[in-house]
């Protein structure tokens, strides 16, 4: 070994040594950065053969390796739209030229144009409402919310339920209310408020008339087209339907499965459960009501599932999905590349992309209000810098004793 190669394999340490102490200054940084994952300076011995009559002196390389797939703790966050990964998988996110990156960064938050924005300025990647499975990065857009207007939902569905007196009178023919005639006559009458396509209220009259033993009618009218005195209505009934009730016990029988249709003016098709209904013998009383749909109301807040499905919700409580939030991994999460803003690309190291559903296959769930911390462990990067102020000391003291020995060596007289 030459007193030359003692000082490079020695400058060698000493770069190798400044280089690890790059990376714990870098983990001690990004302590508190959300998502960010731990670095550390691999060493490779590099020798030279130089045969079994002397020794070559070598040197030392570094890698630098990340525990990208290594799993942060979640904690607790302020907002709906923080979001932490319980389990595999990374957000998809777009930087300010559209190109796709990977990321653990989940503290997302609207911007003035609807876009889910993160700290390091990336926009979340997802699906639209309908969209089908993807491959790939190609199937994902930029998740845009829509909380400008006013969101109204026509009624679709309901249920009522109640309870018709069994002594009741039975009235003719002539007289049902689905007669629409100013003799018409009912035994009871409930009104419902539902919504047109428009958001609108429309108030249904529903008259319940008994029309033989176990036997009544349904009559369903809109309102506003009610006479002066009622009947008779401008507009015949919505939807006539006859009910049978089990003298055994008062339950309904027919219809089955207990639903009426009933067309709501400038709506959709409603479909009524009345399979609640009873004859028992007590006055008549409503038992429930519900009824979906609602008037136009504003925007209130975001609300994302763990399967990745995102809700805009309004102030009456109403939610309507905006779409659906995706993962993505590779076969070999470590060999990512890290980039500026706290983000990851794909490699040839870490193979191709696989984009999926949160909490399916190998990818966890989304927990909103929460937020996965840095896999930086404090005491364990100062006790390295502690090691690596050593070894680099060490390092540098060979290579002092080197350019002494190399004194001594040019000074040599004859």
């Amino acid at each position: 070994m030459s007193i030359f190669g003692a000082m490079r394999t020695s400058v060698s340490g000493m770069n190798a040594q400044s280089t690890k102490l790059s990376v714990l200054s870098d983990n001690i940084a990004n302590a508190d950065t959300i998502g960010y994952k731990a670095g550390s300076a691999q060493f490779k011995t590099m020798l030279i053969n130089a045969g079994l009559a002397q020794y070559g002196s070598g040197s030392v390389d570094t890698r630098i390796r990340y525990g990208i797939s290594q799993q942060g703790a979640l904690m607790g966050a302020s907002s709906a739209t923080d979001l932490g990964i319980q389990g595999g998988g990374y957000f998809v996110v777009a930087d300010a030229n559209g190109a796709p990156h990977l990321t653990r960064e989940g503290s997302f938050r609207l911007d003035a144009n609807g876009y889910l924005v993160n700290a390091g300025g990336f926009r979340l990647m997802g699906v639209s409402a309908n969209a089908s499975d993807t491959v790939g990065f190609s199937g994902l857009s930029q998740m845009k919310v829509d909380f400008s207007g006013l969101m109204a939902t026509p009624t679709t569905s309901g249920a009522f339920s109640a309870n018709l007196p069994s002594d009741a009178s039975s009235v003719i023919a002539a007289d049902l209310p689905s007669a629409n005639a100013a003799t018409a006559s009912w035994t009871s009458k409930s009104s419902l408020v539902v919504y047109d396509n428009l958001g609108s209220k429309v108030t249904l009259d529903v008259y319940l008339t008994k029309t033989g033993a176990n036997s009544w009618e349904v009559a369903v009218y809109d309102q506003s087209t009610a006479g002066p005195s009622g009947f008779p209505y401008s507009s015949g009934p919505l939807t006539v339907e006859s009910l049978q009730f089990d003298p055994t016990n008062g339950s309904l029988s027919a219809p089955v499965p207990g639903q009426l249709s009933i067309g709501i003016p400038n709506g959709r098709s409603m479909s009524l459960d009345v399979s609640g209904m009873t004859q028992l013998g007590a006055p008549y009383s409503v038992s429930s009501v519900s009824v979906d749909g609602n008037a136009p109301t504003p925007f209130s807040q975001l609300t994302i599932d763990t399967d990745g499905t995102v809700y805009a919700v309004y102030q009456n409580g109403a939610r309507a999905k905006q779409g659906e939030i995706r993962l993505a991994t590779v076969p070999s999460p470590d060999n990512l590349m890290p980039q500026a803003g706290n983000v990851y690309d794909v490699t040839s190291r870490s193979g191709d992309v696989l984009v999926g559903s949160a909490g399916q296959g190998a990818f966890g769930g989304l927990v909103s209000w929460a937020l996965e911390s840095s896999t930086v462990d404090i005491a364990s990067e100062l006790t390295d810098m502690i090691e690596t102020q050593r070894a680099y000391s060490a390092d540098s003291k060979a290579f002092q004793i080197a350019t002494d020995m190399a004194d001594v060596l040019v000074n040599l007289k004859v």
